[in-house]
């Protein structure tokens, strides 16, 4: 870490400690003759340090233009170069939000307490000025759309529906309306004098409309209270919002019931003719016949699949790597490659392995994803806090205030859904590696 850096670092965390004692005047409080003294000490090294990191500052941009590349000075060339080229690393998606986050939770929701620091501590000027100009909304403070952008990218890889190609689309004033077509023209041939039969194409609409969708986020105080720029500490708190969210998108889209204010998923939407039973048996010659049934479904129904692939929970896919044929051979060997059937596949416990009457069956799914669509609001609302709680996977109540974690509650809005329905085919009652 430079020099400046280091500087600004400290300052930022002396400026943490003054809005503590301030923030005990704001509750109504009186400050202590310990503490107004501390206050002024505070005061004092804040100054210096502000100084020192000036004249550091000064002293970085004349080197910085004096620097003579090795090259040329062995030549004998000791002028300056004309100009120097700073190539800044690019911010990976979803930190700027992060460190967003993390000076809220330091300054303790003062937004403007968190610009100040922001200002102070070495943070990029977007960070500022998002801290300086964000609004209250009422599901929060209202994230800048630069921010929300950033964060939409980084789900990507979190999403298994997003990583397997379904597409991204706006939605404009919360709505958007894709038309489809239901029917083709049929093309006849005709006899001397025949009329052309007229036949008309069939038209229907996909409609998306805006559904809040609300993600908690526990994350550790010992993470959160780091003062200072920290890219390993963004980059996990960036991780584990991205993380939350694209579990939270991928329960409904896969199995949302859409009903009332929740998306229709992928389950809801297929056709009654593409949800398939397992058969019985498990040889490989019936589990291999019932998945080229499943794909049979979208060939049949003239599915372009060069944007298909399978989605499953992790125990099925574990299952399908131990069939082996008669000779000993792996049964799909593709599957060390991320492919089944010719086709990718991604995993998810969001597809549930505790289905049907004896509680162990799951789902597996066959899906064109480049047809279908995510209809997202570019908005997102962040709320903060130390006390409230929440329920961990095992159903059980967590207090944030005992566990010294802070409660992140990120809402979002969107809607999904594929273009035709004819384009996910489901397989149900799957048992294969439930005794495993």
């Amino acid at each position: 870490m430079s020099l400046v850096l280091q500087m600004r670092s400290e300052r930022a965390q002396l400026v943490a400690q003054v809005q503590a004692l301030a923030k005990i005047e704001t509750d109504g409080a009186s400050l202590s003759a310990e503490q107004l003294a501390q206050f002024t000490q505070l005061e004092t090294q804040i100054n210096e340090l502000t100084a020192k990191i000036a004249r550091a500052e000064t002293a970085e941009r004349l080197t910085a233009a004096s620097a003579v590349p090795v090259a040329e000075s062995a030549q004998g060339i000791n002028s300056p170069p004309a100009h120097i080229t700073v190539r800044a690393e690019p911010t990976p998606p979803g930190v700027a939000m992060a460190q967003m986050v993390r000076l809220m939770v330091q300054a303790g929701g003062n937004q403007q307490a968190a610009a100040e620091m922001a200002k102070t501590g070495g943070y990029g000027a977007d960070v500022q000025a998002a801290l300086s100009t964000v609004t209250p909304g009422s599901g929060g403070v209202l994230v800048p759309e630069n921010f929300s952008a950033s964060v939409i990218e980084s789900l990507r890889p979190k999403s298994v529906v997003r990583k397997m190609g379904a597409v991204s689309l706006p939605l404009n004033n919360g709505n958007l309306t894709m038309p489809r077509v239901l029917g083709n023209t049929q093309v006849t041939y005709l006899g001397t004098e025949e009329d052309i039969s007229v036949t008309d194409m069939q038209f229907g609409d996909l409609k998306l409309s805006a559904k809040k969708a609300a993600a908690l986020v526990p994350i550790s105080n010992d993470l959160l209270a780091y003062a200072g720029v920290n890219p390993r500490i963004d980059a996990q708190v960036s991780n584990d919002l991205a993380v939350s969210m694209g579990l939270s998108e991928d329960l409904h889209f896969i199995r949302g019931p859409g009903t009332g204010s929740l998306p229709k998923g992928l389950r809801h939407w297929a056709l009654p003719g593409n949800v398939a039973g397992a058969p019985a048996g498990a040889t490989l010659t019936i589990v291999d016949l019932y998945l080229g049934g499943l794909m049979l479904r979208l060939e049949a129904a003239n599915v372009d699949l060069a944007g298909c692939g399978w989605l499953m929970a992790p125990r099925t896919i574990r299952w399908l790597q131990a069939l082996r044929d008669g000779n000993g051979n792996k049964a799909y060997p593709e599957i060390d490659a991320g492919m089944l059937k010719g086709y990718p596949y991604a995993l998810t416990t969001q597809i549930p392995t505790n289905l049907g009457a004896g509680g162990n069956e799951s789902e597996i799914y066959f899906a064109n994803f480049a047809d279908c669509y995510i209809g997202e609001d570019t908005s997102l609302a962040i709320a903060i806090s130390t006390e409230a709680s929440y329920k961990d996977a095992g159903g059980n109540t967590v207090s944030a205030f005992q566990r010294d974690q802070t409660l992140i509650r990120v809402i979002s809005k969107h809607d999904f859904g594929p273009r035709h329905s004819e384009s996910v085919s489901i397989g149900t009652g799957i048992t294969w590696g439930a005794g495993m």
